[in-house]
């Protein structure tokens, strides 16, 4: 007899719900973690980026009191050490959290490093490769080293920060979202490669923070995966704010200072230019967590640095599964969460439904905020469908201007014929808490008319949704 059911490599947003999971259907479960609890997500990743990012806001908000009738007296600035102990001791928070989780479900942990010997069983040996990050010490009763067996293995090992040859991360000079989280000090001007939702984030933090911050971005727009309507304004919000910002642009080479990096550009008309910063964040991207798991001896089949899976997680290899980051894009907490409530239902044979991609959502935490779920305009023309598209301007919303936050826009896309939602694109102050009204009606198949008869709260920034949706029709209210 195996010594569980069911064993989980990895503990973050998908390993750890996975192990809750398959405990509430009594499946013996352990999860094997080398690190820390809870994965980058909780620790140096989603949430304690939210919390820089939220002391930025308040930054923000406390320079510009004056635009809201108040007076700040004395200096209001920044403590760099104490906005990076706030994040610090809120990733702590998260990762205890998930320890809570794992007594409270009966799961056990396992600490150290995992390779699979052989379908179902795997050895855990003390982590070889050194932390990018501080240890944190193995939670209380945790297990150690040893040989474990399982009907069912999930890799969950997540990813890391993708490298460019020549222009590697060094840790002082070249950070990836690690250093950038931690800085000693803050830098006077930053340079960052790369434009997604890490490199982004990070260029809003530092900006707010008052550093000179140009962004360099090898797509023709900056967040290149967004609708290309909402890139174009939250460029114009961007530059509004002082940072510079190259597309169709590319650092082709890095030299290094002693405390400063001169970035070789090249764009797309062959133009060069040299840029001399503080500090780069690298932030092209991420990679799974393949390497050293016993993966090629078993003969699993990966592609492009990722874990090739199945609608239901499953490997080629009989009782070998994948779930999250490591198993490919789009590299989201949520839809690794996702992924493990129907990987370990369907070992559980419960046939849970398959996911559609199409309906998960993405959410950047810039300033303005960007939010979306669906397929962009221009992907909604190349899929053959005949469009209405609606527009509603945050200008035009009675809350968003008594806040202050009338920079912003919802954009939908539904097709002509059948009234379906195809896509929504927001811009603007919370979107990342509205597009879930979105997310909701493209699973429960909306229509634009059932979207026109539902009654939205007044006031509230919520009711450009509707605006958006009356604007495709040529029935909107107020612009």
């Amino acid at each position: 007899m195996a010594d569980y059911d069911i064993i989980i490599i990895g503990s973050g947003p998908g390993g750890y719900v996975a192990a809750i999971r398959a405990a509430q259907l009594g499946l013996r479960t352990a999860i094997v973690e080398r690190e820390h609890l809870a994965g980058i997500c909780s620790n140096w990743g989603c949430i304690p980026t939210k919390a820089l990012l939220r002391s930025a806001e308040i930054l923000h908000y406390g320079q510009h009191a004056k635009d809201y009738g108040l007076v700040l007296e004395g200096t209001f600035k920044a403590d760099l050490d104490a906005v990076v102990k706030r994040s610090r001791g809120i990733a702590a928070r998260m990762n205890n959290g998930v320890q809570f989780l794992m007594k409270k479900n009966k799961v056990d942990v396992i600490w150290g490093e995992a390779k699979l010997t052989k379908p179902g069983s795997i050895t855990v040996a003390p982590t070889s490769k050194p932390a990018m990050q501080p240890q944190v010490p193995p939670p209380k009763g945790a297990k150690g080293e040893g040989t474990y067996t399982a009907d069912h293995i999930v890799v969950a090992t997540g990813a890391r920060p993708r490298a460019l040859p020549g222009i590697e991360p060094d840790g002082k000079l070249i950070w990836t979202y690690f250093e950038a989280m931690v800085p000693a000090k803050m830098p006077k001007s930053l340079l960052v490669m790369g434009s997604g939702a890490i490199g982004i984030e990070f260029a809003s933090f530092y900006r707010t923070m008052g550093v000179e911050v140009t962004v360099v971005e090898v797509m023709p727009q900056v967040v290149p995966v967004e609708d290309a309507e909402i890139g174009a304004f939250a460029r114009k919000a961007f530059e509004k704010q002082g940072m510079k910002i190259l597309t169709g642009a590319k650092v082709t080479k890095v030299e290094k200072g002693a405390d400063s990096v001169t970035a070789h550009i090249e764009d797309e008309k062959g133009g060069k230019q040299t840029i001399t910063a503080d500090r780069m964040i690298s932030a092209v991207g991420v990679v799974g967590n393949i390497e050293n798991l016993g993966l090629e001896a078993l003969g699993v089949k990966t592609d492009r640095g990722c874990i090739v899976i199945d609608d239901f997680c499953k490997t080629n290899v009989k009782g070998v599964y994948a779930i999250g980051d490591v198993a490919g894009p789009p590299m989201l907490a949520h839809k690794a969460e996702h992924e493990a409530v129907i990987c370990v239902e369907a070992i559980k044979g419960l046939h849970p439904h398959p996911m559609d991609r199409l309906m998960i959502p993405g959410c950047t935490y810039c300033h303005p905020q960007i939010a979306s779920v669906g397929l962009t305009e221009a992907k909604a023309k190349a899929a053959g469908h005949e469009l209405k598209v609606g527009r509603f301007p945050f200008v035009a919303n009675g809350k968003a201007v008594a806040l202050g936050e009338d920079n912003g826009m919802v954009k939908t896309i539904f097709d002509a014929k059948t009234g379906k939602l195809l896509g929504a694109h927001l811009v603007g102050a919370e979107v990342t808490e509205l597009i879930q009204g979105f997310v909701v009606a493209m699973n429960l198949e909306t229509t634009e008319e059932e979207l026109m008869h539902t009654i939205f709260p007044h006031p509230t920034i919520s009711e450009t949704m509707k605006e958006s949706v009356l604007d495709a029709y040529g029935k909107v209210l107020n612009a």
